[in-house]
């Protein structure tokens, strides 16, 4: 059964490549992505269906058209192949895996007779993800393509990760039990009442669901319990906000120490749209997670090209996937300074300093 599924996500995900591409190739022309249909780029005429099979047409036509042969880019397969193999692998580590640690015995599942399927809430927690990446691999092509992020795709991703963030608000699936917090059974005696999340043991910390951790912890008395749409809606703008604020001001300081344009807006409006899906604090961390990926790309570019310039939209993109998919494991090594507000503004101050400082640096050697 896990072998059916895997290999019937891998097929959707192919489909949904399929309109990757023409998002890729259109929005950021300001094109229709639903009139006219799929065309040749030489000869201007319409691709039949059975020319428009998610990497079986490629295949089979060598990547040529049909009509008069000329060559399609390789890339319009690669990106159907990484769509599939994403929508598989996500499942994967999401709901037989779960990487995130929403169901401690194992999968949540309704088993009808020998068939065991996922439940779902799985399915939700699957797809609100697989809609992100979705965005994610959009907004990385468009960036690739046209140094350009547009807003006809990170507006609806955000608005769509707002909504998600009312529907299923923190700490869905599961209802909010012990102040929020997970509390095995033998640590219960380790808890003091009303104690700060940023003192509490990291294995005390907030209990994991679809949004990995509320805005803040303990909720303030006015939110109630947590669980309910207020809470899920201040925990998407917050993630929101952070995401293009974070990014803006890290473009200002360092525009301001190098004298040049450093990052584009459109990485700010990318990180916009994470944050409606994830929250603030995992946001923050993908920032970092994307700057050591770009690091990565960048000395691999400029050993292979010898060009120093590379969007950092991938980058982000990436570090966004790393970091929702291990919070598990990152979400208590960054308790501590997440849930204490004087740290939060003190390492603000700081890195702001810091950013400026090295960007003059920076500038200096260049010169």
């Amino acid at each position: 059964m896990l072998g059916f599924l895997l290999v019937n996500l891998f097929v959707l995900g192919t489909i949904v490549g399929s309109l990757l591409n023409v998002c890729i190739h259109r929005l950021p022309l300001e094109k229709s992505i639903v009139w006219p249909g799929s065309r040749c780029g030489q000869c201007f005429q319409a691709i039949r269906w059975y020319d428009n099979i998610p990497l079986l047409s490629y295949l089979i036509l060598r990547g040529r058209c049909r009509s008069c042969g000329a060559r399609f880019s390789s890339r319009y397969f690669l990106i159907e192949l990484l769509t599939g193999v994403c929508f598989a692998g996500l499942f994967y580590l999401e709901v037989v895996r779960d990487v995130h640690g929403l169901d401690p015995q194992g999968i949540q599942a309704l088993r009808i007779e020998r068939l065991t399927l996922p439940s779902w809430p799985a399915w939700v927690v699957f797809g609100f993800h697989a809609i992100l990446v979705c965005f994610l691999i959009v907004a990385s092509f468009c960036d690739l393509d046209y140094r350009e992020i547009p807003f006809s795709i990170t507006i609806p991703g955000t608005v769509i990760g707002l909504v998600g963030a009312v529907l299923f608000p923190w700490p869905w699936p599961y209802p909010y039990t012990h102040d929020g917090r997970f509390v095995p059974a033998l640590a219960v005696k380790d808890m003091r009442a009303g104690e700060p999340w940023w003192e509490a043991n990291p294995n005390l910390g907030p209990k994991p669901g679809l949004y990995p951790w509320p805005f803040w912890g303990p909720l303030p008395a006015w939110f109630g319990e947590g669980g309910n749409w207020q809470t899920g809606l201040v925990t998407g703008l917050l993630g929101a906000l952070v995401g293009t604020l974070l990014l803006r001001i890290i473009r200002f300081l360092f525009g301001l120490g190098l004298g040049i344009e450093a990052l584009g807006l459109g990485d700010a409006d990318l990180m916009m749209m994470a944050g409606g899906f994830l929250g603030w604090q995992p946001i923050v961390v993908a920032f970092f997670v994307g700057v050591f990926v770009g690091l990565v790309f960048g000395v691999i570019q400029l050993v292979v090209s010898g060009d120093n310039m590379m969007p950092f939209g991938p980058s982000l993109a990436v570090g966004v996937v790393v970091t929702f998919l291990c919070w598990y494991w990152i979400g208590p090594r960054v308790q501590m300074p997440f849930f204490n507000s004087f740290v939060v503004l003190c390492l603000a101050v700081l890195g702001g300093v810091l950013m400026f400082v090295a960007s003059y640096v920076l500038r200096i050697m260049r010169m």
